[in-house]
């Protein structure tokens, strides 16, 4: 509760300050995104939540012997929620750091060191690339956590890029991880990504080294020490007459476990907007997912398809509906939304059916989590 009122407090603040200056001084600039949300669940045991966030963001640019860059962007993460579960009602929140990074830059390189978002590859829901985030699909903020990492990219004459990256003092999962990363050693990894024909080709690949000590494990005995794993990736991307990719993630960790030793991820899919009315865009992708001992056996396997369907109803109302089915364990995922905006403000009014346990995404953060089962949802955003 101390804490929850501590963020209304911080909130208060920020947005008078924010209220009597616009421009901090010479290359500086401050916005923020307020959100507040509330959840229904009247089917079996009822539930709801209500909820607010605010992001408050600083920014700094400045341009220098006319061709170089120097910026950097602090953001914080204020939210609390109160929930009620049918049998008592629960207050929680928290205040951290949610974007800090300083990054140095010209018409052909980049580098961005600090805490930041790092995602990339072809696939739009159903994603082998989900490597150091966790976007849903579903969520119309696209927020996800972001990871300490120096991010280094350089852009070629012909539109080929190459990336560099090294991450240190993660030590929580990210994307499809089972196990995190130990905190104290560094992770690094690149990117190769080319022009092909009406679309580029891209190769990525990805070391770390896998905290594995844990209790009893999804079933599995309980393990101890550390697990070297390295990651490749292979997408591409081609317009056709339709939009056509695949996204594909091949996983090895030296783990005990010789279920989890091998993961293998194949995303097949394209997207193509209808001449009716406004224009329906629908996009399909299939997704196949498999561990096992090694890369020609595997022991379990799944797959999931999914469809989404985009029409802009207005220049105001868009309406989106999203589609999965897990095909091994027959379950289906419903979701719609009707998003409305407003010069800054937005309004989602979203309705789901899900099952009540996902096996969609491993690693759910208290938002998507909302997602669950069967209910409803009201989001107003407020970006200034």
């Amino acid at each position: 509760m101390k804490q929850f009122i501590l963020i209304l407090i911080l909130l208060i603040l920020i947005m008078v300050i924010e209220g009597f200056s616009q421009d901090l001084g010479k290359g500086f600039g401050m916005r923020g995104q307020l959100v507040a949300w509330g959840v229904t669940k009247p089917f079996d045991n009822f539930q709801s939540q209500i909820g607010a966030r605010y992001i408050p963001e600083l920014n700094y640019e400045h341009i220098f012997k006319e061709k170089y860059t120097l910026a950097a962007e602090v953001q914080l993460n204020m939210y609390g929620y109160m929930y009620y579960n049918g049998d008592s009602v629960n207050w929680d929140g928290q205040f951290d750091l949610f974007r800090g990074w300083v990054r140095f830059s010209s018409n052909r390189f980049s580098v961005r060191v600090g805490l930041q978002k790092i995602n990339f590859g072809s696939a739009a829901m159903l994603r082998p690339l989900m490597w150091f985030d966790q976007i849903d699909p579903r969520d119309p903020l696209q927020l996800t956590e972001g990871v300490y990492a120096a991010l280094g990219r350089y852009y070629f004459s012909n539109n080929a890029n190459i990336w560099f990256w090294f991450l240190y003092g993660n030590d929580q999962p990210k994307g499809w991880e089972l196990f995190p990363s130990v905190k104290n050693i560094p992770e690094f990894g690149g990117r190769i990504q080319t022009p092909l024909f009406t679309g580029e080709l891209a190769l990525s690949y990805h070391h770390r080294i896998a905290n594995t000590e844990s209790d009893e494990f999804m079933g599995f005995p309980a393990t101890d020490g550390q697990a070297a794993e390295n990651r490749i990736g292979l997408d591409g991307k081609w317009d056709v007459g339709v939009g056509l990719w695949f996204e594909t993630s091949f996983i090895h960790q030296d783990i005990e476990i010789s279920e989890l030793k091998s993961k293998k991820l194949l995303n097949i899919g394209l997207d193509y907007t209808f001449g009716i009315g406004s224009g329906l865009t629908v996009m399909a992708e299939q997704l196949w997912f498999a561990t096992g001992e090694d890369f020609l056996k595997s022991k379990e396997s799944n797959s999931f398809t999914a469809i989404s369907a985009n029409y802009p109803v207005s220049i105001i109302d868009n309406l989106t509906y999203i589609f999965y089915y897990d095909w091994s364990n027959n379950g289906f995922y419903n979701f719609i939304n009707w998003g409305m905006t407003w010069d800054r403000i937005n309004l989602y009014i979203m309705a789901y059916w899900n099952p009540d346990n996902f096996t969609l995404y491993q690693n759910l953060n208290d938002e998507t989590s909302l997602y669950t089962g069967k209910g409803f949802q009201v989001q107003f955003v407020f970006n200034h």
